[in-house]
C-alpha cells in the first residue's frame, strides 16, 4: 500500500472513532439521565417518634409523586432509599453509611428530629455533604457546619426562637409574671428548648424557682408536677417529647396544677392522636403550633396539600390532620428540587452555596436560609387551647378551640389565665 492510500485510509478510521466515541458518549449521557435520582434518609416507623415519621414519610412520597408526574428532576425520576431509625441514636451512623456506601444514593436527607439528626452530622462533615434536615432545634450550634440547613420556623437562632412566643405572650399578663418553673425531659430537643428558654428569663429578669430535667422512660409525673407546685411558680415551660407530654399533662390536671401558664414545649399535641386522646386536658395549655384552622385564609397554599395528605392518612391510619410536620416535609424536598434544578447538577458545594443565597418558594410560603443554615426568620406559633369537649377529632378540624396568641401578625386573641380557670 502507498504512503497516498495509507492516510485516506487513516483519517477514515480516526473519523470512525471518533463517532464511535461521540456516539458512546452520548449514550452515557442518555444512559444517566434514565437512571433514577436517588434520595436516601432513615425515618423514625417504630419508637416513640413513629407517627411523626410516618406522617413526614407520606408527605415527602406525595412530593415524589408530584415531581415525577412532571418527569422528575433534570429529567431522572425520584427514588427514595430508606430505612427505619427506630427514634434510635444510635442507629443512625451505620444506617447513612450503608445509605452511602452500600445503596450508592445521589443525596442524603434526614429523618425528623433533633434526636437523629445530631448524629449524623459527624459523617457529613467527613464526607463534605450538603445536608438538608427537618426539624432538629439548634443542632448546628454544636457543629458550625456550612453545608447544613434547616426545614423549621424557628429563625436564626433557633432555641430562642422556639421559645420566645411563651414568654412574650406571658409578659402580656397583668401583673407581669415574677417567677418561673422550667422543666423538660433529659433529652437532646428538651435540653435545647431549655436552653432557649433560660435565654428569656435573663432577658426578662424572671426569678427561676424550679429547673429540673426527668428521665424520659419516667411512668408516674405526679410528683414532679407536685416538686413544681412547692415552688409556686407564676410560669411553667414544659419541654418534652409526645410520651412525657401526655404524662405530664394529665398529672397536671390530676394534681389540679396552680399557676399562671403552664405548656410552651411540648412535642405531640400538634398530632391528632394526642390532640384526640388528651381532649379536654388540654384546655388552658399554651403551647407551639405551626397551623390552625383559624389562620386558614393566610395559609391557602396548604389546601390542595392537605387534601392530598389527609385522603391518603387516613388509608394509612397516620395522623389525619396533618397540620404540624407533613407540609414542612413537603417544603423540605421541594427546596432540594430547586436547588438541584437550578444548578443543574447534584455537586454538594454548588448547592450549598445556591441555598445560602437564594430563597425558595415552598408549600410553607417562602423559606430562606441564614448563615448556619437556620430559617432566616422566625414563624412560630404560640396558641392557648379552649373549649375543648370529648375527644372528637371533627372538633380540630374547625375554627373555635385554638387562639393564636403570637406572632402578632397572626394573633387571634388574648392569654386566659389563670390556668386553673382557663381549663374551664
Amino acid at each position: 500500500m502507498t504512503r497516498k492510500s495509507v492516510l485516506p485510509a487513516l483519517g477514515r478510521l480516526l473519523g470512525a472513532l471518533a463517532l464511535a466515541l461521540g456516539l458512546t458518549g452520548s449514550f452515557a449521557t442518555e444512559a444517566l439521565a434514565q437512571q433514577p435520582l436517588k434520595i436516601g434518609f432513615g425515618m423514625s416507623l417504630t419508637g416513640p417518634l413513629a407517627g411523626n415519621g410516618k406522617a413526614a414519610l407520606i408527605a415527602m412520597e406525595i412530593w415524589k409523586d408530584d415531581v415525577n408526574a412532571k418527569g422528575g428532576i433534570l429529567g431522572r425520576k425520584v427514588e427514595f432509599v430508606y430505612y427505619d431509625d427506630q427514634t434510635s441514636p444510635a442507629t443512625v451512623p451505620g444506617l447513612y453509611t450503608k445509605l452511602l456506601d452500600v445503596d450508592k444514593v445521589d443525596l442524603v436527607v434526614s429523618g425528623y428530629g433533633t434526636a437523629v439528626i445530631a448524629p449524623a452530622m459527624p459523617l457529613m462533615m467527613q464526607r463534605n455533604l450538603m445536608f438538608m434536615t427537618l426539624f432538629g432545634l439548634n443542632v448546628n450550634s454544636k457543629f458550625n457546619y456550612d453545608r447544613y440547613f434547616q426545614i423549621m420556623p424557628a429563625g436564626p437562632e433557633p432555641a430562642v426562637g422556639w421559645t420566645r412566643g411563651f414568654f412574650d405572650a406571658a409578659m402580656t399578663l397583668n401583673p407581669k409574671p415574677r417567677t418561673v418553673a422550667l422543666v423538660g425531659a433529659d433529652a437532646e430537643y428538651p435540653h435545647l428548648a431549655l436552653e432557649g428558654a433560660r435565654v428569656h428569663v435573663k432577658r426578662l429578669g424572671l426569678k427561676v424557682v424550679y429547673d429540673k430535667t426527668y428521665p424520659p422512660n419516667t411512668v408516674d409525673y405526679s410528683p414532679i408536677v407536685r416538686a413544681i407546685q412547692a415552688t409556686n411558680p407564676d410560669l411553667v415551660y414544659l419541654a418534652s417529647y409526645p410520651p412525657d407530654s401526655a404524662g405530664m399533662v394529665r398529672a397536671v390536671n390530676e394534681v389540679g396544677l396552680k399557676t399562671r401558664m403552664f405548656g410552651g414545649g411540648l412535642v405531640g399535641p400538634q398530632f391528632a392522636a394526642l390532640k384526640t386522646q388528651l381532649g379536654p386536658l388540654l384546655n388552658g395549655v399554651v403551647n407551639y403550633e405551626l397551623y390552625t384552622p383559624e389562620l386558614n385564609k393566610k395559609f391557602p397554599f396548604l389546601d390542595e396539600f392537605l387534601k392530598k395528605y389527609q385522603t391518603r392518612a387516613a388509608k394509612e391510619g397516620v395522623d389525619p390532620l396533618g397540620y404540624y410536620l407533613p407540609p414542612y416535609a413537603y417544603a423540605m424536598m421541594q427546596v432540594l428540587d430547586q436547588a438541584i434544578t437550578a444548578t443543574k447538577g447534584l455537586d454538594q458545594a454548588k448547592l450549598a452555596e445556591y441555598m445560602h443565597t437564594h430563597t425558595f418558594d415552598t408549600f410553607v410560603g417562602k423559606v430562606g436560609f441564614a448563615k448556619n443554615g437556620e430559617w432566616s426568620e422566625p414563624r412560630v406559633m404560640m396558641v392557648q387551647f379552649g373549649g375543648i369537649k370529648g375527644n372528637s377529632i371533627d372538633q380540630w378540624k374547625q375554627p373555635g378551640i385554638v387562639t393564636v396568641l403570637d406572632p402578632g401578625a397572626y394573633k387571634t386573641g388574648s392569654v386566659r389565665a389563670p390556668f386553673q380557670d382557663a381549663k374551664n
